[in-house]
Protein backbone atom coordinates (compact mmCIF):
# COMPACT_ATOMS: atom_id res chain seq x y z
CA UNK A 1 0.00 0.00 0.00
CA UNK A 2 1.31 3.57 -0.47
CA UNK A 3 2.50 4.87 2.42
CA UNK A 4 1.07 8.22 1.72
CA UNK A 5 -2.32 6.30 2.27
CA UNK A 6 -1.35 4.56 5.61
CA UNK A 7 -0.60 7.73 7.30
CA UNK A 8 -3.42 9.66 6.30
CA UNK A 9 -5.76 6.65 7.01
CA UNK A 10 -4.23 6.63 10.38
CA UNK A 11 -4.28 10.81 11.11
CA UNK A 12 -7.61 9.92 10.85
CA UNK A 13 -8.30 7.06 12.90
CA UNK A 14 -6.07 8.48 15.99
CA UNK A 15 -7.92 11.49 16.07
CA UNK A 16 -11.50 9.58 15.54
CA UNK A 17 -10.17 7.94 18.84
CA UNK A 18 -9.26 10.27 20.65
CA UNK A 19 -12.48 11.88 20.53
CA UNK A 20 -14.92 11.47 23.80
CA UNK A 21 -17.36 8.85 22.66
CA UNK A 22 -18.77 5.62 24.44
CA UNK A 23 -15.73 3.28 24.28
CA UNK A 24 -12.80 5.66 24.95
CA UNK A 25 -15.36 6.93 28.22
CA UNK A 26 -16.26 4.05 29.52
CA UNK A 27 -12.34 3.17 29.85
CA UNK A 28 -11.63 6.37 31.38
CA UNK A 29 -15.05 5.53 34.08
CA UNK A 30 -13.45 2.00 34.62
CA UNK A 31 -9.31 3.35 35.21
CA UNK A 32 -10.83 5.90 37.45
CA UNK A 33 -13.30 3.75 39.73
CA UNK A 34 -11.24 0.10 39.86
CA UNK A 35 -7.55 1.25 38.61
CA UNK A 36 -5.44 1.74 35.73
CA UNK A 37 -5.52 -2.22 35.23
CA UNK A 38 -9.16 -2.33 35.02
CA UNK A 39 -8.90 0.18 32.16
CA UNK A 40 -6.25 -1.57 30.27
CA UNK A 41 -8.68 -5.07 30.27
CA UNK A 42 -11.68 -2.90 29.32
CA UNK A 43 -8.98 -1.39 26.08
CA UNK A 44 -8.19 -4.75 25.33
CA UNK A 45 -12.10 -6.28 24.87
CA UNK A 46 -12.81 -3.59 23.16
CA UNK A 47 -9.79 -3.65 20.78
CA UNK A 48 -11.25 -7.76 20.39
CA UNK A 49 -14.50 -6.60 19.74
CA UNK A 50 -13.15 -4.92 16.76
CA UNK A 51 -11.68 -7.35 15.18
CA UNK A 52 -14.87 -8.95 14.19
CA UNK A 53 -16.25 -5.62 12.64
CA UNK A 54 -13.11 -5.32 10.76
CA UNK A 55 -12.72 -8.78 9.51
CA UNK A 56 -16.71 -8.43 8.58
CA UNK A 57 -15.78 -5.13 6.41
CA UNK A 58 -12.80 -6.18 4.73
CA UNK A 59 -14.87 -9.60 3.55
CA UNK A 60 -17.59 -7.87 2.68
CA UNK A 61 -16.67 -4.82 0.93
CA UNK A 62 -14.12 -7.26 -1.07
CA UNK A 63 -17.04 -9.33 -2.50
CA UNK A 64 -19.06 -6.63 -4.07
CA UNK A 65 -15.95 -4.78 -5.28
CA UNK A 66 -14.87 -8.24 -6.95
CA UNK A 67 -18.71 -8.92 -8.01
CA UNK A 68 -19.84 -5.56 -8.99
CA UNK A 69 -18.21 -2.32 -9.32
CA UNK A 70 -21.92 -0.05 -9.14
CA UNK A 71 -22.73 -2.24 -6.02
CA UNK A 72 -19.58 -1.50 -4.15
CA UNK A 73 -20.25 2.77 -5.74
CA UNK A 74 -23.82 2.08 -3.92
CA UNK A 75 -21.99 1.15 -0.66
CA UNK A 76 -19.67 3.73 -0.27
CA UNK A 77 -22.24 6.35 -1.04
CA UNK A 78 -24.30 4.75 1.58
CA UNK A 79 -21.26 4.86 4.04
CA UNK A 80 -20.42 8.53 2.87
CA UNK A 81 -24.08 9.96 3.80
CA UNK A 82 -23.73 7.83 7.05
CA UNK A 83 -20.44 9.37 7.92
CA UNK A 84 -22.05 12.59 7.29
CA UNK A 85 -24.85 11.85 9.77
CA UNK A 86 -22.18 11.30 12.36
CA UNK A 87 -21.20 14.96 11.58
CA UNK A 88 -24.32 15.91 12.06
CA UNK A 89 -24.65 14.23 15.44
CA UNK A 90 -21.67 15.41 16.33
CA UNK A 91 -22.66 18.88 15.81
CA UNK A 92 -25.82 18.49 17.69
CA UNK A 93 -23.81 17.30 20.56
CA UNK A 94 -21.55 20.34 20.82
CA UNK A 95 -23.36 21.94 23.81
CA UNK A 96 -23.17 18.61 25.71
CA UNK A 97 -20.35 18.15 27.99
CA UNK A 98 -18.88 14.58 28.98
CA UNK A 99 -19.96 12.97 32.12
CA UNK A 100 -18.66 9.73 33.94
CA UNK A 101 -21.09 7.78 35.73
CA UNK A 102 -20.12 5.87 38.37
CA UNK A 103 -19.48 2.11 37.17
CA UNK A 104 -19.67 -1.28 39.28
CA UNK A 105 -16.96 -2.92 40.03
CA UNK A 106 -16.03 -6.04 37.77
CA UNK A 107 -13.41 -8.40 37.50
CA UNK A 108 -10.82 -8.28 35.06
CA UNK A 109 -12.21 -10.84 33.01
CA UNK A 110 -15.73 -9.37 32.93
CA UNK A 111 -14.40 -5.99 31.71
CA UNK A 112 -12.98 -7.95 28.98
CA UNK A 113 -15.73 -9.59 27.86
CA UNK A 114 -18.09 -6.65 28.55
CA UNK A 115 -15.54 -4.87 25.99
CA UNK A 116 -15.83 -7.14 23.66
CA UNK A 117 -19.88 -7.68 23.93
CA UNK A 118 -19.99 -3.72 23.64
CA UNK A 119 -17.92 -3.57 20.43
CA UNK A 120 -19.95 -7.03 19.05
CA UNK A 121 -23.49 -5.72 19.73
CA UNK A 122 -23.12 -2.19 18.70
CA UNK A 123 -24.36 -2.29 14.49
CA UNK A 124 -22.85 1.84 14.83
CA UNK A 125 -19.07 -0.07 14.67
CA UNK A 126 -19.98 -2.12 11.38
CA UNK A 127 -21.28 0.73 9.96
CA UNK A 128 -18.48 3.05 10.76
CA UNK A 129 -16.20 0.76 9.22
CA UNK A 130 -17.94 -0.12 6.29
CA UNK A 131 -17.84 3.94 5.67
CA UNK A 132 -14.29 4.26 6.28
CA UNK A 133 -12.39 1.71 5.03
CA UNK A 134 -13.46 2.25 1.50
CA UNK A 135 -11.74 5.57 0.97
CA UNK A 136 -8.19 4.14 2.01
CA UNK A 137 -7.99 1.44 -0.58
CA UNK A 138 -5.73 1.60 -3.84
CA UNK A 139 -6.78 -0.66 -6.27
CA UNK A 140 -3.86 -0.75 -8.36
CA UNK A 141 -2.42 -2.25 -5.44
CA UNK A 142 -2.74 -5.75 -3.33
CA UNK A 143 -5.91 -7.39 -2.80
CA UNK A 144 -8.53 -5.23 -1.37
CA UNK A 145 -9.30 -7.75 1.02
CA UNK A 146 -5.44 -7.42 2.61
CA UNK A 147 -5.45 -4.03 2.53
CA UNK A 148 -8.26 -3.93 4.66
CA UNK A 149 -7.34 -5.65 7.35
CA UNK A 150 -3.99 -4.06 7.49
CA UNK A 151 -5.97 -0.83 7.61
CA UNK A 152 -7.86 -2.61 10.44
CA UNK A 153 -4.60 -3.56 12.35
CA UNK A 154 -3.73 -0.23 11.98
CA UNK A 155 -6.63 0.94 13.39
CA UNK A 156 -6.50 -1.27 16.30
CA UNK A 157 -3.19 -1.04 17.57
CA UNK A 158 -3.45 2.72 17.89
CA UNK A 159 -6.43 2.62 19.50
CA UNK A 160 -4.56 0.53 21.84
CA UNK A 161 -2.42 2.63 22.28
CA UNK A 162 -4.67 5.63 23.06
CA UNK A 163 -6.82 3.59 25.36
CA UNK A 164 -3.56 2.44 27.43
CA UNK A 165 -3.01 5.94 28.00
CA UNK A 166 -6.50 6.91 29.13
CA UNK A 167 -6.18 3.81 31.89
CA UNK A 168 -2.73 5.27 32.81
CA UNK A 169 -3.61 9.20 33.04
CA UNK A 170 -7.25 8.64 34.07
CA UNK A 171 -7.49 11.47 36.95
CA UNK A 172 -5.93 13.87 35.41
CA UNK A 173 -8.16 13.15 32.17
CA UNK A 174 -11.46 13.20 33.65
CA UNK A 175 -10.59 16.40 34.93
CA UNK A 176 -9.77 17.83 31.62
CA UNK A 177 -12.47 16.62 29.58
CA UNK A 178 -15.48 16.97 32.23
CA UNK A 179 -14.40 20.41 33.64
CA UNK A 180 -13.89 21.76 30.53
CA UNK A 181 -17.47 22.72 28.49
CA UNK A 182 -15.75 24.69 26.04
CA UNK A 183 -12.80 21.82 25.26
CA UNK A 184 -16.05 19.16 24.98
CA UNK A 185 -17.39 21.66 22.24
CA UNK A 186 -14.73 22.15 20.38
CA UNK A 187 -13.81 18.13 20.21
CA UNK A 188 -16.94 17.28 18.92
CA UNK A 189 -16.90 20.53 16.30
CA UNK A 190 -13.72 18.77 15.28
CA UNK A 191 -14.99 15.41 15.01
CA UNK A 192 -17.79 16.72 13.01
CA UNK A 193 -15.66 18.53 10.58
CA UNK A 194 -13.07 15.52 9.99
CA UNK A 195 -16.29 13.29 9.18
CA UNK A 196 -17.91 15.63 7.08
CA UNK A 197 -14.32 15.66 5.10
CA UNK A 198 -14.04 11.68 4.83
CA UNK A 199 -17.49 11.49 4.01
CA UNK A 200 -17.61 14.15 1.23
CA UNK A 201 -13.90 12.62 0.02
CA UNK A 202 -15.93 9.02 -0.28
CA UNK A 203 -18.67 10.20 -1.94
CA UNK A 204 -16.67 11.91 -4.91
CA UNK A 205 -13.59 9.71 -5.08
CA UNK A 206 -13.34 7.87 -8.24
CA UNK A 207 -13.27 3.44 -7.93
Amino acid sequence: MDLTLILSFLGAAVLLTIMPGPDNLFVLAQSITQNKKAGIATSLGLCSGLLVHISAAAIGISALLYQSSFAFTIVKLIGAGYLLFMAYEALKERNNTSTLQEQPSRTYLALYRKGIFMNILNPKVSLFFLALLPQFINHGAASPTLQMLLLGFIFIIQALMIFFLISLYAGKLAKYITGNPTLSKRFNLTKAGLLAFIGIQIAFSKN
